[in-house]
């Protein structure tokens, strides 16, 4: 998980983003007015999935105003925007999150998270890959083992859903953010595999 500080306008985000790709991308060039998915890896920094690569970028854009966020977009390339478009994550309070979200979808939380600190806290499950020779089965196992939990409160009700980031990270603070991350399913009861919640698999977080 990592902190986000977004652009502060234009020329900040175009500069950073229009960087020429890495260096094996022999026909991206920096700084033509054109971004590319390549180039937005190279921002991220690190080896990602596309969609999570979406995320980063809408949560660097959150602080320009409308007309600089219309003038960033406009640069990115053809396959670039039509993979925005698709992953541009929803933004909700904990309560429309509950709601509203849908699992494998990109979405920004704003709330309060508070850690929830053991098991005796919390119950839940999630399904992981299993490796058994060549063959991969789905297991399930309770998500505190992988993952610091937490639920996030809304400001101005009093309804929680949970989000999570990878074991031994950074804490979350505990104070209004905003959360980015994937939704992913959420199973309240090892035996009944009918009950199924969400949660919100947090990547990226900035404070509001």
């Amino acid at each position: 998980m990592k902190q986000i500080t977004p652009y502060k306008n234009f020329k900040e985000a175009v500069e950073e983003l229009d960087n020429g790709g890495r260096f094996y991308n022999l026909l991206t060039k920096a700084k033509d007015g054109n971004i590319t998915s390549s180039e937005l890896s190279k921002a991220v920094g690190v080896f990602s999935t596309k969609q999570s690569n979406i995320l980063f970028l809408e949560m660097n854009l959150l602080a320009l105003n409308e007309t600089d966020t219309h003038k960033v977009l406009s640069t990115l390339d053809t396959d670039l925007f039509a993979l925005y478009k698709k992953h541009k994550p929803s933004y909700f309070s904990p309560e429309q999150a509950i709601l509203k979200g849908e699992v494998s979808k990109n979405a920004i939380v704003t709330g309060i998270p508070k850690y929830v600190k053991t098991n005796s806290d919390f119950t839940g499950f999630i399904f992981i890959p299993i490796m058994t020779g060549k063959v991969t089965t789905m297991m399930l196992v309770p998500i505190i083992d992988h993952y610091d939990v937490y639920e996030i409160k809304d400001t101005e009700t009093s309804e929680k859903i949970l989000i999570a980031h990878a074991r031994n990270k950074e804490k979350l603070p505990e104070q209004k953010i905003r959360c980015g991350g994937i939704f992913k399913e959420l199973k309240n009861n090892k035996t009944k595999k009918e009950v199924s919640t969400k949660f919100l698999e947090t990547i990226y977080y900035n404070i509001v």
